[in-house]
């Protein structure tokens, strides 16, 4: 039994003939199209090898006599050629598109991003293994699938390319690499079964088998060679004595000589662990009848003829697989006395089993008339969908049967388990992490979609945002025109939001809307300082760019945060008064007798008793690290080494920077004014709540300044503290407790 040719021009596949009418766009070409489209990829294909050493021409020919003996329209069939003219052409799209049209052009495109992508994830297979070899598998089945939810059209001309290039191989005897033909018979004829257009997925699995396992494909072949004759004499007699035996007792049935190929024997043989001889349905029946009851009328007429085997029958139509496949098996000896297997099923039951559920929905739907006996565009347009979302459906189930295949082998960590597929109404599908809800099916689709999601609908029926959805499940979302998320999306608790793209979508459009009012505020305070100081005639920018700023929303920035002094724009807009003599003292000694410590607790290192002030822009506290800046006439300033104030003038002036260090005798008692800045949500009785913090922290306040700023979704509350501490170390502990008030976004030290 050889591999070959598909023979005939067979009737098209559901899913080819749904490729080619359902898609919109490949013009009904003809044979002329076909011969245009060869003509015009001749030039660019001739005597130009492809990576496998088939020449691009050859290749082409053979995808498009693939093609067409699957049934696939002339359109499909002068693609092939266009799709690999496009490797030579410097801007493809354009090119193809001029000349055919801008659904060639598209295929083109796909189909090449496609090949790309197997091509990488093949390279990469070359070089690694265990799970890293898995995952790149995985990534390519899902490269699959959603290159399917874009065109059916891409998929088909892949099958086919594969197809030929094993073909190639078989006939010129090179040697095929072991990652395409695994390639081929894990994802592509797996694929080919699941699309129902078994001549592809028979062949690709025997020229596979040949090239992985040579020397058991040819001891098998050869086995089975050696008896063909005989076992197709002995099938067909037996299938002519079952159909009249059949049709005297009034059943209408047509029975079906079934072929076995190599690879199908082979499983068989390996699984089971079973000799050649003893795989019972190297000679098998097929009996298609119309109604469920003459399924059993026909098993039981079967076994009057021919005894059954014992422990040999399986009634999947009472007991169906998860598959939903149906249909009788029983085994029985034939009038040799060797085993024979017989299938018996009805008519629907047989189109399920052999297409899937797209072409059992056609059998059903279509009728008489088939795909182009629908009158009405729009209902044809409508069924075309949902037959397309069937066959995602069974790509879906391909994904659980390669995962049950994964466990069987020993990988027991879950291929899918961590992506689900669901589709929109219009049928394309949407890869998203497990447990996805609609929202995040809204942020995956588009970013301001999410943004204004109000609701959502799973298979036609409302359900909560925080809904978790499941493969295959078609989600529609409710949108208002205008909108923004909600900050409860972002409570883990409450389940809105699974995807990390999501969560990071939301948390960016919040903090863009904070950003927005620390820079109205800021921009309000810096225009208030201009109409004080008379300056209004200055332009923003030029002040930012003055005192060293990028824009004038960074200086606005700063200063809403309370990050930048208002004295440093004043000093610069004032111009500097006249130093006296007398200033040139560096500092003023203290006339108290007897005093040892400088005010404030700070020691001048290497300097006794100099007149000390603890800067009021920064308000250092211990263990802050701190330096000194001496003034013109007010001793020592001490600033926190972090103050930018101090940045600023120690690097105008840095020949006034002194060492500084705190001492041992601390001002009041121990305490130290400390400014601390609030940011909430306004809200009544908020102010309260924070100076609760306080006093059970026991920190004395001394100073508060509370400002409003409205915003589109409420008011801001902006509070600013002054506080007294010992240590500013303890500082931290406090500001906690008051970021656990309600309505609080964040607090912290000025």
């Amino acid at each position: 039994m050889k591999t070959g040719q598909i023979a005939g021009a067979a009737q098209a596949a559901p899913i080819v003939a749904l490729a080619d009418t359902g898609q919109g766009g490949l013009e009904q070409a003809d044979a002329a199209a076909v011969a245009r489209a060869r003509a015009f990829a001749e030039p660019l294909l001739a005597e130009q090898p492809l990576d496998t050493g088939e020449e691009a021409m050859a290749h082409a020919d053979g995808v498009a006599a693939i093609l067409r003996e699957i049934g696939a329209a002339p359109a499909m069939q002068a693609a092939a050629y266009l799709v690999y003219a496009g490797d030579y052409l410097t801007k493809p799209e354009e090119v193809v598109a001029k000349g055919f049209g801008e659904s060639y052009a598209s295929l083109v495109s796909h189909t090449r991003k496609l090949v790309q992508i197997q091509r990488a994830a093949r390279m990469a297979q070359d070089k690694v293994l265990g799970a890293e070899q898995r995952q790149q598998q995985t990534e390519r089945v899902r490269k699959m699938l959603l290159a399917f939810s874009r065109d059916l059209r891409v998929v088909l001309l892949r099958l086919a390319s594969r197809l030929q290039t094993l073909r190639f191989f078989a006939a010129s005897k090179t040697e095929c690499p072991h990652a395409l033909a695994a390639e081929s018979q894990q994802v592509f004829a797996p694929l080919a079964n699941r699309l129902g257009i078994w001549q592809i997925k028979w062949e690709l699995e025997d020229l596979a088998f040949r090239f992985m396992e040579p020397q058991q494909y040819r001891e098998l072949a050869r086995a089975l060679d050696q008896k063909r004759v005989e076992r197709e004499q002995a099938i067909e007699a037996v299938r002519l004595r079952v159909q009249a035996e059949l049709e005297g007792q009034g059943l209408s049935a047509e029975v079906q000589g079934r072929p076995k190929h190599l690879y199908s024997i082979w499983k068989k043989m390996q699984g089971k662990n079973l000799p050649l001889e003893r795989v019972f349905d190297l000679r098998a029946l097929r009996v298609v009848v119309p109604e469920v009851a003459d399924c059993y009328g026909a098993l039981s007429r079967l076994h009057e003829l021919y005894k059954p085997v014992d422990g040999e029958f399986d009634d999947y139509i009472a007991r169906p697989k998860p598959n939903g496949y149906q249909s009788l098996h029983t085994v029985v000896l034939g009038p040799d006395g060797r085993a024979m297997e017989v299938q018996i099923r009805t008519r629907a039951m047989h189109e399920h089993a052999e297409h899937g559920v797209a072409a059992h929905w056609a059998y059903k739907e279509a009728g008489a008339r088939g795909y182009a006996g629908v009158v009405a565009a729009g209902d044809f347009e409508e069924q075309v969908a949902q037959a397309r979302k069937a066959v995602l459906h069974q790509l879906l189930a391909w994904e659980r049967d390669f995962v049950a295949e994964g466990a069987q082998a020993g990988q027991t960590e879950g291929v899918f388990d961590d992506r689900i597929y669901v589709f929109t109404p219009q049928a394309s599908i949407v890869e998203l992490s497990a447990g996805a809800t609609p929202i995040d099916f809204a942020y995956a689709v588009h970013t301001s979609l999410g943004h204004r999601c109000r609701g959502a609908k799973i298979d036609g029926q409302m359900v909560p945002l925080n809904t978790r959805l499941k493969n295959g499940q078609t989600v529609e979302i409710t949108a208002i025109k205008e909108g923004a998320p909600s900050l409860d999306w972002l409570n883990p608790e409450l389940g809105y939001l699974q995807s990390q793209r999501s969560r990071t979508k939301v948390r960016a459009w919040f903090n863009a809307q904070a950003q927005a009012q620390t820079i109205a505020r800021g921009r309000e305070l810096v225009e208030k300082l201009l109409q004080r100081e008379g300056k209004t005639a200055i332009k923003l920018e030029e002040l930012a760019a003055r005192l060293g700023f990028k824009t004038a929303d960074a200086l606005f920035e700063v200063v809403g945060k309370d990050e930048y002094s208002l004295r440093n724009i004043e000093n610069l807009l004032r111009p500097p008064v006249p130093e006296p003599d007398q200033d040139e003292m560096l500092a003023q000694r203290r006339t108290k007798a007897g005093s040892t410590a400088p005010r404030g607790g700070v020691l001048v290192v290497g300097v006794d008793s100099l007149l000390t002030n603890l800067a009021r822009c920064c308000r250092p506290a211990p263990p802050d690290p701190i330096a000194g800046y001496v003034t013109r006439g007010k001793g020592v300033a001490i600033h926190r080494r972090d103050c930018s104030n101090f940045r600023e003038i120690a690097q105008r002036s840095p020949e006034r920077v002194i060492e500084v260090e705190w001492g041992a005798t601390p001002e009041k008692g121990g305490l130290y004014p400390v400014d601390v800045i609030v940011e909430s949500s306004d809200r009544q009785g908020l102010l309260r709540d924070v100076l609760e913090v306080f006093a059970k922290e026991k920190m004395n306040v001394t100073a508060v300044n509370t400002q409003s700023v409205r915003v589109p979704r409420g008011e801001t509350a902006w509070m600013s503290f002054t506080v007294e501490v010992a240590d500013s170390g303890r500082l931290a502990q406090v500001l906690r407790a008051v970021a656990q008030v309600s309505g609080v976004r964040g607090a912290r030290r000025r």
